[in-house]
């Protein structure tokens, strides 16, 4: 249902902003600005994406929860939509996205809502933490007699 009420309400908030800021500056100064925040946005856009992508890339190094870097690189992401679609509230709510604070108060508001079931990184010994770390977890697959290599073993796999 938001969803919908989005669809009708962007569109209707960006014709109203057109009419009344084309009426007070014109016609031709009104698309430059359109145009110049969709240049400057994807910029900024292209700088923050950029850093977003680099503390996704830290915390996978550092094995920490990756969940806030992901969530601040979609919102990088949806700000360079909303930047490129031309219209003044939507350029308003691409810049918004683009400010860091912005973005954490949002995975804030996002985060006390969602409720995420588990969640887990690392080797099999932080999924079982009491499996000896000696043992190596792996999968294997029989062979079918019939199906086998026709040539002889190697030396290396003779026991």
């Amino acid at each position: 249902m938001w969803l919908l009420i989005a669809f009708i309400a962007v569109p209707l908030i960006e014709i109203a902003l057109f009419i009344q800021v084309g009426g007070l500056i014109g016609l031709w100064p009104t698309l430059a600005i359109v145009i110049l925040t969709a240049i400057i946005g994807t910029s900024l856009m292209r700088a923050q994406g950029r850093l977003a992508l680099r503390n996704l890339q830290n915390s996978f190094n550092e094995l920490n929860d990756p969940t806030e870097p992901l969530a601040h690189g979609a919102m990088v992401l949806i700000s360079g939509v909303l930047l490129l679609t031309p219209g003044f509230f939507t350029d308003a709510m691409g810049f918004a996205l683009l400010i860091p604070a912005v973005r954490t108060a949002v995975f804030g508001f996002v985060r006390k809502r969602v409720k995420v079931q588990t969640f887990s990184m690392g080797t099999a010994q932080a999924h079982r933490p009491s499996v000896d770390p000696n043992t190596i977890d792996g999968e294997f697959f029989e062979i079918d007699p019939e199906n086998r290599a026709t040539h002889r073993p190697s030396g290396w796999t003779k026991h």
